[in-house]
């Protein structure tokens, strides 16, 4: 019984462990923002006006990320990728 309870109280946690750093964009003309949940590279973007955020996603480079989102959502202002934030120069370069 108690190993049912141990176990019981673990399968509970792991949602919360799972969730990670923040995944988010905050996208330069809001009216491309996807009105259906999309994927990018494992991680499932979801948009509410101009802020978009997801969860998941491939190990990569917050730089690679932005990219990829800026390739199916247009320029963004703002970039952050499992809790790394980009500069505004590392913005400049992911909507060149």
């Amino acid at each position: 019984m108690r190993a049912l309870l141990i176990a019981a109280a673990l399968f509970a946690a792991t949602p919360a462990l799972a969730q990670g750093p923040a995944t988010s964009a905050v996208l330069a003309d809001p009216a491309r923002a996807p009105a259906t949940s999309t994927i990018i590279d494992g991680a499932s973007w979801t948009c509410t006006g101009a802020t978009c955020t997801a969860t998941g996603g491939a190990n990569q480079p917050a730089t690679r990320a932005c990219r990829r989102v800026v390739a199916r959502f247009g320029a963004v202002s703002a970039f952050s990728y499992k809790g790394v934030t980009l500069s505004a120069d590392q913005i400049a370069a992911c909507n060149a």
